[in-house]
């Protein structure tokens, strides 16, 4: 079993409320939810309202897989363009 997780942080300059903030992560989460199938959860910096940290996990059985839909998730997210990212993490572990 192949396990591949990380984070993205992401700049919110143009949100100026925890509310406003909400409402574009948890647009995120759910459209990268939809297509690739993977855990996400705002995961850091919840109380600040111009940044936020989501993680992520994908599991599988083959490591190119699972490292490609992991390179393919992130950029989904940067072309959503609802927030800037500027901060990507990831790794891969087999168990």
């Amino acid at each position: 079993m192949v396990l591949g997780f990380g984070t993205i942080t992401f700049n919110l300059d143009h949100c100026h409320s925890l509310k406003e903030k909400r409402k574009v992560i948890k647009s995120v989460i759910a459209r990268i939810r939809n297509v690739y199938n993977a855990a996400v959860a705002e995961v850091d910096l919840n109380d600040v309202h111009q940044r936020a940290v989501i993680g992520f996990a994908i599991v599988g059985n083959d490591r190119r897989k699972v490292n490609s839909n992991m390179d393919k998730l992130i950029q989904f997210a940067e072309n959503l363009s609802l927030a800037e990212i500027i901060d990507t993490q990831m790794e891969i572990i087999t168990i």
